[in-house]
């Protein structure tokens, strides 16, 4: 008998460690608030789930490839040209394109320390080495990046603000880096918690895609929108990158259902309002608290807040996550960004908050000890 012949894969896909999404449920325990995932705290607009039910009726149809209406909408509420938009299976999608289109084996990508797992799995993928720029403070160094590059960096990745740590850099800072990077370098911002931030320094990246080549913003419709479930996301670039993402991407990567959502999601101000007054409040809120307990917290200003237990002897995170787990409230471990002693806590409704700062207080309060 022959030994059996076992293809082998790309470069680099071995080194990959699968991504690892928020969990949901917790053995034995009936009602679980999941503060895992950074998703809206509130769930999708009312219209919005009216829009996807309707489009149900047509679910034996293919969607537009295009995604004709949904870009349409988005460069209405946000004054772009819909021409320079391409939208995706969430901006975890066009993270992928954007890395199979301009970097191959030999290349390398750089992003922050602690930045978002995607865009080293991607590159990973493609044969492309990922390096890891420090970090200050938790927050991105623009002289750390632009030292980390390599004549064969093809693209940087800036989480702005970042996941998972909160943090984020002024619009100045990230003109800087563009401008401190070659001309042949793809600076890609990845905004995904724009909507959230409330700061006269702070700018998503529309502005310096326009005044800048090379540069592309990536949005989400999985966070303030509520619309994680039906995977959209959306890129805005110069038109020659824009061409080239179209030319990659699948002929229908967009479902109908989550166009129809997002198409009025992204003109309903009333709901984005109430969902980034409801963060706010309860961010604040949350940050106080768990200060008060004792414990070290990154300013955020996304929809989750950064707890540190460095210092706190036998109060570990990882207790602190199992004591969570045990009274249903799931929280997110971040060791696997370099922040072996931090949990990661979502903003949720009102009486989710209320109930998961208490365990944690009980928590800080006994050592977990029952």
């Amino acid at each position: 008998m022959t030994d059996v012949i076992i293809p082998q894969p790309q470069p680099g896909i071995m080194d990959i460690t699968p991504y690892a999404g928020g969990e949901s449920k917790v053995p034995g325990v009936d009602r679980v608030i999941k503060l895992s995932s950074n998703e809206g705290a509130l769930g999708a607009s009312p219209r919005a789930r009216e829009a996807m039910a309707r489009s149900v009726l047509e679910a034996h149809r293919y969607p537009d490839g295009n995604s004709a209406a949904l870009r349409i909408a988005i460069g209405e509420a946000q004054g772009l040209d819909p021409d320079r938009i391409v939208c995706g299976a969430g901006s975890d999608e066009l993270i992928g394109l954007l890395c199979r289109a301009y970097a191959g084996p030999g290349d390398t990508i750089v992003q922050t320390a602690h930045g978002f797992l995607m865009y080293a799995i991607y590159a990973k993928s493609c044969g492309v080495e990922a390096i890891l720029a420090p970090e200050r403070d938790k927050t991105a160094d623009v002289d750390a990046i632009l030292a980390s590059v390599q004549p064969n960096t093809r693209l940087v990745f800036l989480a702005n603000p970042n996941n998972p740590t909160g943090t984020y850099i002024a619009h100045d800072e990230v003109i800087r880096l563009r401008e401190g990077l070659r001309d042949d370098i793809i600076l890609v911002l990845d905004a995904a918690y724009a909507e959230f931030v409330l700061r006269n320094d702070y700018d998503p990246g529309a502005a310096l895609v326009d005044s800048h080549p090379n540069t592309v913003m990536l949005r989400t419709f999985s966070k303030i929108y509520g619309l994680g479930g039906v995977r959209l996301g959306w890129a805005y670039g110069p038109a020659h990158i824009i061409d080239v993402l179209n030319r990659v991407r699948s002929p229908f990567n967009v479902s109908a259902p989550a166009q129809a959502a997002g198409e009025v999601a992204i003109g309903d101000q009333t709901f984005l309002d109430l969902s980034r007054s409801h963060n706010t409040h309860w961010l604040d809120w949350t940050q106080a608290k768990a200060r008060s307990l004792g414990l070290s917290v990154t300013d955020s200003v996304c929809n989750f807040a950064l707890i540190t237990f460095e210092a706190q002897g036998r109060r570990t995170a990882a207790k602190a996550d199992a004591f969570l787990r045990s009274r249903g409230v799931i929280v997110r471990r971040v060791a696997g960004y370099s922040l072996p002693d931090s949990i990661r806590l979502s903003i949720g409704r009102d009486d989710d908050m209320e109930l998961a700062m208490g365990t944690l207080a009980e928590f800080m309060e006994t050592g977990g000890a029952t």
